[in-house]
């Protein structure tokens, strides 16, 4: 009998998931901005250094998608978590413009990630698509100062969230049950 290979996507998809859902909750106002520190030990751990390691796992494993999805996003929080702190005790001014325009580049890294995940099922695939949409809108939502553009993000955040939670609970289920008990869907391509 050979040994079972596990899935290292439904840690990092849950490591995204959480983080994301916490951030979201605060940028569309449903948590009190005074609360927001609790977001950057989330940001550093779970959703930087746990998609990190994920990523290599997932390297190991062969997987060009998952290293790639992975470790840039726990980058992602690796890097929010930075700035957030480097901004609050004066190392860094944060221009709102300039954080636009990298959320616009992260949305440009995810645009490619969902036209490879046409190949992947269709639940992964969506994460990608809502993710994508999510980055651009709020990287225009920090370039123009409309905060209902940059609400409107966190909300696309949330349904993010709520497919990359939806994704990693069906991996773990099926896995479990040794067959396909949570639906997935089917890839487009």
């Amino acid at each position: 009998m050979s040994a079972k290979t596990l899935n290292p996507a439904s840690l990092g998809l849950a490591a995204f998931a959480m983080t994301t859902t916490v951030l979201c909750l605060f940028m569309i106002g449903a948590l009190p901005s005074t609360w927001v520190t609790i977001v950057i030990p989330l940001a550093i751990s779970y959703g930087g250094l746990m998609q990190i390691i994920v990523g290599l796992w997932e390297a190991k494993l062969g997987n060009t998608f998952g290293f790639v999805a992975f470790s840039s996003y726990g980058a992602f929080w690796t890097y929010y978590a930075l700035v957030s702190i480097m901004s609050s005790i004066g190392l860094i001014a944060v221009s709102a413009t300039a954080a636009g325009v990298v959320l616009l580049l992260w949305g440009f890294l995810t645009l490619y990630l969902w036209i490879a995940s046409l190949k992947a099922p269709l639940v992964n695939c969506m994460v990608f698509l809502f993710l994508t949409l999510t980055f651009f809108v709020l990287g225009i939502g920090d370039i123009t100062g409309i905060s209902i553009i940059s609400k409107a993000g966190g909300a696309l955040g949330l349904l993010t969230a709520a497919l990359a939670w939806y994704n990693s609970l069906a991996i773990v289920i099926n896995d479990m049950h040794g067959k396909v008990v949570v639906p997935i869907g089917k890839p487009l391509m």
